[in-house]
Formats: C-alpha cells, structure tokens, sequence
C-alpha cells in the first residue's frame, strides 16, 4: 500500500526545487497583487473587511491602509482587497485565482518572522504549483457550477506554501495538508446575485490557513487520508484521486500558465470583451443604434460558469462583472471596459445591446480550454452587413502594464515619494533581504 496522497505531497511540498523563471513569475504576481489591494481598498466588500480587521489591532500591515492588524484577520483584510476589483491573476486550468490567497499568507507570515526574498519566492511558487495541480483533477464546469474553486485550491495552496516558508517537519506539513481539506468551501451562487461572497472567499481561506499552520506546527494531526481517502477531498469534490502528484515534473511549473487579467471583469468574458474591442477598432465608430444583433461565442467553460449568461436586471457591479453579455456590450460602446463602464445603473444603451446578444458555446473553443480561450464576436448590423471579430485566446496584461497599474495605484494611495518606495522595494523581490520590512512600505503616512 502507498502512502497516503498528504504525505507523499508533503515531501514534494518541501523539497521540490522550482525551475528557472519562477521568482520572476511571482514577482510579476506580486506586484500585482499589491496593484489591486492599494486600487481596491475603498469598495464596499474591501472596508468591511477592513472594518473587522480593525477590530483585531496587531503589527501585520494592512495594504495601503495607516492601521495595522493581527496577521489573520491582515491576511483576510488583504485577500479580499486583492480580488476587490476582479482584475486578479488567473490560473485557467484549475479555475482558481491562487495569488490572493497564497500572497497574504506568505506576506502575513513574513511580517511574523524574517523572510528574504528568494525563499517568498520559492515557497509562492510551490503553493501556486499545489493549488493548480490540485485544480486540475478537481475542477470541470460540472464542479463549477456548485463550488467556487479557488475556495477550495487556495487554502491547500496556501499551506502548501506557508509550510514551505516555515520549514514545518514532513508530518507536521502532512498534518497541515490533511487540516487543509477541511476548510475548503465556498458556493457559487454569488455569480447571479452579485453578492460579496466571492471577495470573501480568499479572505476566509487565507486566515483559516495561518490557523492550520499555527495548529499543524503546535502538535495537531489531520486524517492521513484526508485527501484521498473515501470521504476525503477528492470524494466530496466527486472527482478521482491522482495516483500521484509531482511538483514541476519535466522543468515546467504551473507559474507559467498564470496569467494576469487585462480587463476588471471575470476570466471568461475577458477574450468575449477584448474580441468585441478589436471589432470596435477595426470597423471604426460604430453608431449603437446602427446594430441589429451581436453573437458571441465561447467556450462552454465560459458560457456555463454562474452568471456569466447574465441577462439582468443588473442590481450589483459584479453582476455586470460576471456577464459576458454585458461586457462585450460595453467594449462595443465605448471600446474599451475600465472599472467606470460597470456603474449602475447602467446606460440605457448598454442594455440596450446587452439584449441584443445571443451567447453560444463554440465547439473548438471548448475543445481548446483551457490551454486557450477563445471567442468570437459576430454583429449583425440594420443594413445587414455583418462585422466579425475573433482572438484564438485572451491577451493577457504583460509586464510593462502590471508595472504601470502597480505604480498608479500606489501613487493614488501613498503618495509620489511612497510610492515610488514602494515600487523600488518590489522592483525585485528575490532580492529583498526581509520582505516583511519592505510590506510596511506599503502603509500611508499616519
């Protein structure tokens, strides 16, 4: 008989070495994660959850906020600031969003104990590795269409790194793995009703993570076979048991397939959006009245996933945020979608197109996720002509426009000289000689 699943993993968790690239990678990650907590922090979701850190006053920062906090509730308060604008880093082959939960366990445990720069980067790139590995086996549109995934990859991903970091024993990051299981969770219902769950969610993971590490570390013990065992995670996700599960096998790493979004609006009506902008852009102005009807077509991933096929009434912005429909429509009116084209109530004739748009499920799209995404828009104008635009998959934000959202948003919350600290410190992080020392950059003068 085999080991069971935690303990084999636990030994790849903390010995496996991450290949050339990966630092950079989660450098990259980095930064944008702290782009989006500094630009989120004012939303509704992002101060209550800074509203109830508050309550719990500690020495761990708070992103882009003078108070600080007890490192669970920074690292619940910061998670739900980095998904604040659904513009978060994206790893399609599991369904999960595994930065903004890994990276406030990571920061919150550095500010705990002193941390350099290459072993946050290690540590990231094994939990980024664990998270996606796991998702792989576990999440389909079936699955999808009940559980939130990353409520149930980020947390192992996040003990999978912060045992890493800590350097737990093999049973203890064993016991860490097998305590994980049992606080994945999360539905998928807010897609519909655009409640705040889905902000919450890396929030609830992230701080239950440092408490199964703490616990982990002080003596307690998981279920051997919580992972695979007969009523472990992979039963109740109704998926089959990998036989095993190697990090980094052949020199890849799944930091490689994480892309940071382009666009503040879900995965899948990124390519939908940014192939009706290419459209707008090719065919020139386009007067909206002019437009009899729009087909849009994508993966059946993407058209399945809760509340992408939403029509409306649109009563919440993450309503608008998970419609394709309504995404592709503002990238025809106004070509392009930035955070101002989600106020609601929306333009009389962006609903107007938004009815106008029939969604199907694309055969070859669907065939090709989710190594690509891809999407078509068709628009059947009143003349009759018909205009077509199509990406093979979405394009992703490079380098140069992480960089460039990192240093406005700091700039907008910290100030000239804070920010461009700030983005000095995280120029490199693999470089930083105590990474929790660099976070309180990220705090605004009292």
């Amino acid at each position: 008989m085999s080991a069971p699943l935690a303990t084999r993993l636990a030994a790849a968790v903390l010995h496996a070495a991450p290949p050339p690239g990966t630092a950079e990678a989660v450098a990259l990650c980095l930064r944008d994660f702290l782009a989006c907590a500094l630009e989120a922090r004012d939303t509704a979701p992002s101060r209550a959850a800074r509203a109830l850190a508050q309550q719990e006053p500690g020495d761990a920062t708070l992103i882009g906020l003078a108070q600080r906090a007890l490192p669970g509730a920074a690292a619940f308060a910061n998670a739900a600031a980095g998904h604040g604008l659904v513009r978060e880093d994206m790893h399609a082959g599991s369904g999960s969003h595994l930065g903004i939960v890994v990276l406030p366990v990571l920061l919150a445990l550095a500010q705990q104990r002193r941390v350099d720069g290459a072993a946050f980067a290690e540590a990231a790139a094994v939990g980024y590795e664990v998270g996606a590995q796991l998702g792989r086996h576990m999440v389909n549109p079936r699955f999808s269409r009940q559980w939130r995934p990353t409520g149930w990859t980020g947390p192992l991903a996040a003990v999978a790194a912060g045992a890493r970091l800590l350097g737990l024993a093999p049973p203890q990051a064993a016991s860490a793995l097998n305590l994980a299981a049992n606080i994945v969770g999360g539905l998928n219902e807010w897609p519909r009703d655009g409640g705040d769950e889905m902000f919450l969610h890396p929030g609830f993971a992230a701080r239950n993570a440092l408490a199964v590490l703490a616990l982990a570390a002080a003596g307690a013990e998981g279920s051997a076979a919580a992972l695979d065992g007969p009523a472990g995670l992979f039963a109740a996700a109704g998926a089959t048991p990998p036989a095993a599960l190697p990090l980094f096998a052949e020199g890849d790493a799944e930091l490689r397939h994480v892309f940071r979004k382009a666009l503040p609006l879900c995965n899948f009506a990124q390519t939908p959006a940014q192939a009706a902008q290419r459209l707008r852009h090719q065919a020139g102005a386009i007067d909206p009245d002019d437009i009899a009807a729009i087909r849009i077509r994508a993966s059946e991933a993407a058209v399945r996933y809760p509340g992408c096929d939403g029509t409306g009434p649109f009563q919440r912005v993450l309503q608008a945020k998970m419609s394709i429909r309504f995404c592709v429509a503002a990238a025809l009116l106004h070509g392009a979608v930035e955070e101002r084209h989600f106020a609601l109530p929306a333009d009389p004739a962006l609903l107007r197109l938004v009815a106008l748009a029939s969604l199907e499920i694309d055969p070859e799209a669907t065939a090709a996720f989710p190594s690509r995404q891809g999407a078509e828009v068709s628009l059947t104008l009143r003349d009759g002509r018909q205009l077509t635009a199509a990406l093979p998959d979405l394009e992703p934000a490079d380098a140069a426009r992480v960089q460039q959202r990192f240093a406005a948003a700091a700039q907008a919350r910290l100030g000239a000289g804070g920010a461009a600290r700030l983005v000095a410190a995280f120029a490199e992080p693999a470089a930083l000689e105590d990474v929790g020392a660099a976070l309180r950059l990220a705090e605004p003068a009292a």
